[in-house]
């Protein structure tokens, strides 16, 4: 985030409806070819559609970086830069999501093989809500630029509450009394079963089904509202992240849509991996806290302070070049500091358990289904 006098990127209500409507054609791909007929995906599967949309994710920055530029000849690829740098934040918490989908599956026992459409339709919910909030957080910030001090204090918080609830979750792992929490019997999902006809048991990966000539609402519709209201709350932090990284709505948009999509796949393919990436809370603690600082600094300069301005004091701000240097230097420590801790202590019992858990995976896939 540079300074505020800066030209932004001037997004025409054409470029919106052009980007939103690939989007919606990557969806539907992805729904017509791969989501319609349940199945587990194959390692293969998972592997290759999840480079896939990575791959269009990076095209996309490309295209930001040399087409938008700054007006600032010294940061004129500042909009590339914001990208990239929010696009690798949203990436790493869309991530520790799926910690949370999880234990969602889970708890409301969902079938293996039916589980790609309610994550398909809990990510375009997902969207929808995320959109609304930018949208929102773009006029507030606009109007109230005070805001950004409560962005940072949130993200402060939430930066300290990774690390203390993963010290505890850990803790209680060790000790054998950790427990997840159970998602099937939330307020949403409570009022839903009050108010809907829903029945006891899946039929396949419906939503709705007819029987004796009635229509009921499958445990799969309560499985997407779950989905789609829990993202609410990743959005808490998502939204107030990236924008601590750029003020341009439409970059916002994009890396949380990019960041989204093929989390579906993701899913699949790193099951079994993401409790071997131990430090991985901390790696985030570490970059929603740098933002934290980030959006202090900026919140000073755009809002100010009466005694620093009447000081004279120049505030400084965070270089974009700097944030995305930080924020992929820290992701890749969080990594190699992971996969150094499964080598050197692989008697660790949730070291084990996962990996015993990734192993025996995918022992049902198909390998045709590809």
């Amino acid at each position: 985030m540079n300074q505020a006098l800066e030209a932004s990127m001037h997004i025409t209500p054409l470029t919106w409806l052009l980007t939103i409507l690939v989007i919606a054609v990557l969806l539907i791909f992805d729904y017509v070819f791969h989501v319609r007929k349940a199945h587990v995906p194959t390692l293969k599967e998972a592997a290759i559609w999840s480079a896939i949309y990575i791959g269009f994710a990076l095209i996309f920055g490309v295209f930001v970086l040399f087409f938008w530029r700054g007006a600032d000849p010294t940061n004129e690829f500042r909009y590339g830069m914001e990208y990239f740098s929010g696009y690798a934040t949203e990436k790493a918490l869309s991530v520790d999501n799926l910690f949370v989908f999880l234990i969602i599956m889970t708890s409301f026992a969902v079938p293996p093989k039916d589980q790609q459409k309610a994550l398909m339709w809990g990510i375009i919910l997902a969207l929808i809500f995320r959109l609304i909030f930018i949208v929102i957080g773009a006029a507030a910030l606009n109007q109230w630029a005070w805001l950004f001090y409560i962005f940072s204090i949130f993200l402060a918080y939430t930066a300290i509450k990774q690390v203390v609830d993963h010290r505890k979750e850990r803790k209680e792992k060790l000790a054998g009394t950790y427990e997840d929490p159970d998602m099937s019997n939330n307020k949403v999902v409570r009022i839903a079963r009050k108010i809907l006809p829903i029945t006891d048991s899946y039929h396949k990966d419906d939503i709705r089904v007819k029987i004796n000539g009635k229509r009921f609402f499958t445990p799969m519709l309560l499985v997407i509202m779950s989905l789609g209201t829990i993202d609410l709350m990743f959005a808490l932090d998502s939204i107030p992240a990236i924008y601590g990284l750029t003020d341009e709505a439409y970059i916002v948009f994009t890396t949380n849509a990019f960041s989204l999509m093929g989390l579906r796949q993701l899913y699949f393919l790193i099951d079994g991996l993401l409790e071997r990436l131990v430090f991985l809370s901390y790696g985030l603690a570490a970059i929603l806290g740098f933002i934290a600082i980030k959006l202090w600094l900026h919140a000073m300069h755009v809002a100010g302070i009466p005694f620093v301005s009447d000081a004279g004091f120049n505030v400084p701000e965070i270089s974009t070049n700097f944030s995305l240097v930080y924020i992929l230097s820290v992701l890749a420590l969080t990594v190699i500091a992971s996969i150094l801790f499964g080598k050197r202590h692989p008697d660790d019992p949730i070291i084990q358990e996962a990996r015993y858990k990734y192993e025996h995976r995918h022992d049902h896939d198909n390998d045709d289904v590809f």
